[in-house]
């Protein structure tokens, strides 16, 4: 058999994959809710792929009528507080992430998040960010203040984080840590 190469598709996932069999069953208007979503998480990697770059080449977005926009926010605020944006955050290889936008300067910690989507959102993901900040870097979060902020619907949200509540996502991540290289130490023998 002289096989087709399709080469130009290594790496993708079709959005009715074979693996995913269960559309099978669904009704057009399943189907509908279920791309639309495809579609929205698709805007959303551009959308922060276009902010990643802006804040690397610091070049704000939009002009006035555009300066309470979410993207022109999120970006503007991380060139003025001089943050690097898709920052990697290792802890061990059962533990990391990468922030959306993170800055530490005179012993303040700036993390933020842009949300591109309309579903209630969190700080606890900023949070886990910033235990793993402090574990990566060896910091203790009760030497530093701890900014979070999420960037949704044209508006930011801000929280001052809990030194008490960062430490302890710092103790659960070493605690799960390793037992889960325990657990893979156990498998391996």
């Amino acid at each position: 058999m002289d096989w087709n190469k399709h080469s130009q598709l290594a790496g993708q996932h079709a959005f009715l994959s074979a693996s995913k069999y269960h559309w099978n069953n669904w009704t057009l208007d399943k189907l509908d809710r279920a791309f639309t979503t495809h579609q929205a998480a698709a805007r959303g990697t551009a959308l922060h792929a276009l902010a990643h770059m802006a804040i690397m080449l610091r070049q704000y977005m939009g002009g006035p009528d555009q300066e309470h926009n979410t993207l022109s926010l999120y970006v503007r605020d991380a060139i003025d507080l001089n943050m690097v944006s898709e920052q990697m955050l290792f802890v061990s290889r059962n533990c990391f992430g990468t922030a959306d936008t993170i800055g530490f300067r005179r012993k303040k910690l700036n993390i933020h998040d842009l949300k591109t989507g309309v579903t209630a959102t969190s700080y606890h993901q900023l949070e886990n960010y910033a235990a793993y900040f402090c574990l990566e870097y060896g910091i203790d979060p009760f030497d530093i203040e701890t900014e979070l902020r999420i960037y949704q619907n044209d508006e930011v949200r801000i929280y001052d984080a809990d030194p008490a509540a960062i430490r302890a996502i710092m103790k659960t991540i070493i605690e799960f840590d390793a037992y889960i290289e325990k657990k893979r130490a156990e498998a391996e023998a």
